[in-house]
């Protein structure tokens, strides 16, 4: 299903300060997830990207781990928001265990967990505040219930897409990559630095 690679490049740079983080503010509390500082420092960050080539149409998926492993998938026909959605469900499915920072520039995922606007989807049977289906429910399910199951474990960090973060960026290229070429593929950063 997955081909084994490595990656090529300087990849152990130093990430920018604002990757640095461990826990954001947001109106003066703490994004979802830790609750103390130590908790957070432990924690593995992972970063996620989607890709769609004219949206609808050809997308891709990847997640990232910094010095560590990564995967991307494909789609023949999705939205870029679904595929922002696969890449953090896929990343969560291979990191099951422990503190997690999840970093994505898509707002569409950071504002459900951070703004909680999973409550209300799931007091109103998966509609939402206009009483319509919520859209990628069949996504947003699963991964809104894997969040619950781990809520004190998940942390939720808006990062700016097409910026200077190289594990970002990473992400971003290897989502686009998958959505042309349409394959699967799974690997590690650390050997090949």
């Amino acid at each position: 299903m997955y081909e084994e690679q490595k990656l090529l490049g300087n990849t152990k740079q130093k990430l920018p300060g604002n990757a640095e983080q461990i826990l954001i503010k947001n109106e003066g509390q703490n994004l979802i997830g830790h609750k103390d500082t130590e908790a957070a420092t432990e924690a593995i960050s992972v970063y996620t990207d989607g890709a769609c080539k004219n949206n609808p149409g050809r997308g891709g998926w990847a997640w990232v781990i910094p010095n560590g492993h990564w995967a991307c998938g494909a789609e023949p026909h999705t939205t870029n928001q679904r595929m922002e959605l696969k890449a953090v469900l896929e990343s969560l499915q291979h990191v099951q265990d422990g503190h997690v920072n999840v970093f994505s520039d898509s707002t569409y995922v950071v504002k459900c967990f951070n703004d909680r606007w999973y409550e209300g989807w799931l007091k109103r049977g998966w509609r939402t505040a206009a009483r319509k289906p919520v859209a990628n429910r069949d996504l947003w399910e699963p991964l809104v219930h894997m969040f619950l199951a781990r809520q004190h474990e998940i942390t939720w960090i808006w990062v700016k897409g097409h910026s200077h973060n190289i594990w970002n960026n990473l992400a971003d290229q290897l989502a686009s990559q998958a959505s042309v070429e349409q394959r699967n593929r799974r690997g590690d950063t650390t050997s090949t630095c």
